[in-house]
């Protein structure tokens, strides 16, 4: 990308930052230019955080119902997948599964919970329970 064409497009999911660019210059070298950001980039970024938010309304209900425990609301709520909780708590993904029934997840172990607890940086207090939020559930 030329330095004059890093896009500028005050983009709303930057919050008035810069991001880094890599582009070259008249001469041919690679320098750093700032970038206000792009459409494309922020409609993309804006579809991705409505989908995180749908995730975590959908688990919400879920663990309301009593279908999941509060481990699964927890996850999407902070941003979490079952590939990345697996991966931070080097928990096998079925076993996490496992861990979403409410009736399993209410024996969990202090230790098991404690790994939970520091991949999710929460209490293990507030993964126990599932906090009031405003999702409207079917």
């Amino acid at each position: 990308m030329d330095v004059n064409s890093v896009p500028q497009d005050d983009s709303s999911t930057y919050a008035k930052n810069k991001k880094a660019i890599y582009a070259k210059d008249e001469d041919g070298s690679v320098k750093v230019v700032k970038s206000s950001g792009w459409s494309a980039e922020e409609t993309v970024t804006k579809q991705a955080l409505e989908e995180l938010l749908e995730n975590e309304a959908k688990a919400y209900c879920e663990v309301k119902k009593g279908l999941k425990s509060p481990l699964y609301y927890y996850m999407y709520s902070i941003r979490m997948d079952l590939q990345v909780l697996s991966e931070s708590t080097s928990f096998f993904k079925w076993t996490i599964k496992r861990d979403f029934k409410p009736e399993v997840f209410a024996k969990i172990s202090e230790k098991r919970l404690a790994i939970y607890v520091e991949a999710m940086g929460i209490s293990s207090e507030r993964l126990k329970v599932l906090q009031e939020r405003d999702y409207e559930c079917s």
